[in-house]
Parts: structure tokens; sequence; C-alpha cells
């Protein structure tokens, strides 16, 4: 519940916490699974769960990774110090707000719900990298972000095409 309402020293104490790397990566699986159960609701049928689920998963890797090789090695500040686990502990919490996307199975709120986490997602993404890669800046953190979360959405939406089974 803390990092969902942006609680900075919750994100503080992932970043540090070595034994919440289980923790974070439940998070991450349980919200794209929420994802995927949702989406169906966006795509009027049930039988793509599995592979929504799946593009809401590499999608969220691929966030991820493009965050830190940003954060880390393109913009960083001059007191950034972090390795992966840390990044991946705090931005994996910070997929929290993700499991209301659950909600979308119910086609007339499906949009909003999508819309809604999706943007809670980002805002929670800003504040754990702002936090785990000790920037003092956090419009430098939204800008990491942001490219992060565009290149991400165009991975899952190539990922999507290329793959995707017979939507109903």
């Amino acid at each position: 519940m803390g990092a969902a309402a942006l609680d900075i020293a919750i994100y503080e104490e992932v970043e540090a916490d070595r034994s919440a790397t289980a923790q974070a990566f439940a998070v991450v699986l349980l919200s794209s699974i929420a994802g995927g159960i949702g989406a169906s609701g966006l795509t009027g049928g049930a039988v793509n769960v599995a592979f929504l689920s799946m593009v809401a998963l590499l999608a969220w890797i691929a966030w991820a990774l493009v965050t830190y090789t940003i954060g880390v090695h393109l913009l960083p500040e001059p007191q950034t110090r972090a390795d992966v686990g840390e990044l991946m502990r705090t931005i994996g919490f910070a997929s929290t707000p993700g499991l209301l996307r659950v909600l979308g199975f119910m086609t007339p709120v499906a949009k909003p719900v999508f819309v809604l986490t999706a943007l809670w997602m980002l805002v929670a993404m800003i504040v754990a990298v702002r936090q785990a890669l000790d920037y003092k800046s956090t419009a430098r953190a939204v800008a990491v972000c942001i490219v992060g979360w565009v290149l991400a959405v165009a991975f899952a939406a190539a990922f999507g095409l290329l793959f995707a089974p017979g939507l109903h």
C-alpha cells in the first residue's frame, strides 16, 4: 500500500532490502496477470488473457531495463549509484497500482481503468527511480521514466502486432 501511496520511505526501504526482490517480482507478476485479465474487457474476450499477461510482463521488463540503462548510464547525476537489483526492487513495487487493471474485465470501465492505472504506475515509477538512483532532480526522473515508458509501449505494441493470436 505504501508503494501505491507513493511513500518515499517505502521506496528507500525496498531499495536497501535485498530480501524484497521476490516480493517485488510477485507484484510485477500479479500486476501483469491483472493486466491480462483486465485487457479482456478491451479485447472483448478472455481467450487471450495468457497472451496479454505475457505482453504486460514483457513490456514491464523492457521498461525496467531501458529505464536502468538510461538512468544509470545515459542520464546519471554525480551521486547516482545503483545496481540492477536496487532499481528492479523499487520499480517492481511501483507496479502496485497495476493490480487494479483487473477491473478492466468490466468492459464499460476498461479504458478508464487502464488510463488511470498507467498514469498512476508512471508516477510511482518516477518516485521509485528518483529514490533508487538518488536523483536530486525529479525532472530527470520524469525524463528517464517517460523515455523508458514510450520505448516499452512501442515494444509491447510491436510484440502484440507480431505475435498476437486472433483477438475476438
